[in-house]
């Protein structure tokens, strides 16, 4: 299967569960099992969403090793690669290598604020110490830096690069990047709620959190979109979009964590600095899973 038919559709950012302080093993790769059952097209574990950066270096390989592990090729899994060093970026890369991730996606640096240079730099970097096909995350509002389209399109000329998650919720974005990248260029939306404008001006998918907690709802919209039937997508995303909005109502994954609590697939646990969900919020994320029939 080439990559352009692996990495479209519904990719699930992958919450960590814990409990006790620890990673839950057994609920984290229920949670896989669940995922695949209804209909998720990819896994993306260690990404923001699943709290990467509070975990420890061997507890990040872990996981992507359970999941690797757990798919069992069922489904493709994009591992988390980023780091603000990167060298560091480089060792988490090839660890996903050699336990069999299919892919990688790779934060662009945060805090430091890379030049577009530095940037290019850094993914050529790890572009040649792998050989798997890597995805760039653009999160200017995490990051702080935006890489630009032209510094996207060099980095497209490295073999193994070959696509981006666009958290930038700009829909505009997507026809630039297509207008110079072209389309074999795969364009992942990194934001739910824009998802749908993002696949019509040419995206092929979703790196999604909803999919977390709504993964054949998910996988169902993106399905509609990869047909080129809107009117399908845009009655699911009626139903979606209070859950969405309500799923960053704070912190992400906070509000993920104890919406999969209701539904009984792990602790609402999460690590500081991250916090439990206050009462108004539990009662807008339960309101939106009502509003989406995932609960009564």
């Amino acid at each position: 299967m080439s990559s352009a038919s692996r990495f479209r559709g519904s990719f699930t950012a992958l919450v960590t569960p814990f409990r006790d302080g620890a990673l839950d093993e057994k609920a984290f790769r229920a949670f896989v099992d669940w995922q695949i059952a209804e209909g998720t097209h990819g896994l993306v574990p260690v990404g923001t969403t699943g709290e990467s950066p509070t975990l420890s270096h061997e507890e990040h390989n872990r996981v992507v090793e359970w999941a690797v592990q757990q798919s069992a090729g069922r489904v493709p899994v994009m591992a988390g690669a980023g780091s603000n060093n990167t060298a560091e970026a480089v060792a988490l890369a090839q660890h996903a290598e050699k336990v069999g991730a299919d892919a990688l996606l790779v934060v662009t640096p945060y805090y430091n604020k890379p030049t577009q240079e530095g940037l290019y730099q850094h993914f050529r970097a790890i572009a040649n110490a792998v050989e798997l096909p890597i995805f760039i995350y653009n999160i200017p509002s995490r990051s702080v830096i935006d890489m630009s389209v032209e510094t996207m399109a060099r980095l497209f000329e490295i073999k193994n690069i070959a696509g981006v998650k666009d958290a930038t919720a700009n829909p505009a974005r997507v026809s630039l990047q297509r207008q110079v990248l072209g389309p074999d260029f795969i364009q992942l939306s990194g934001e739910d709620a824009t998802a749908l404008g993002f696949n019509a001006h040419g995206g092929q998918g979703c790196i999604s959190v909803a999919s977390n907690v709504a993964p054949r709802l998910c996988s169902d919209f993106q399905l509609a979109c990869l047909a080129g039937d809107y009117k399908a997508a845009l009655a699911i995303q009626d139903i979606l979009m209070p859950l969405h909005t309500a799923l960053f109502v704070e912190t992400n994954p906070a509000p993920t964590k104890y919406a999969l609590s209701l539904l009984g697939k792990m602790s609402e646990e999460a690590r500081l600095p991250m916090v439990p969900v206050s009462e108004t919020t539990r009662a807008v994320v339960r309101s939106a899973m009502v509003h989406a029939g995932l609960i009564n």
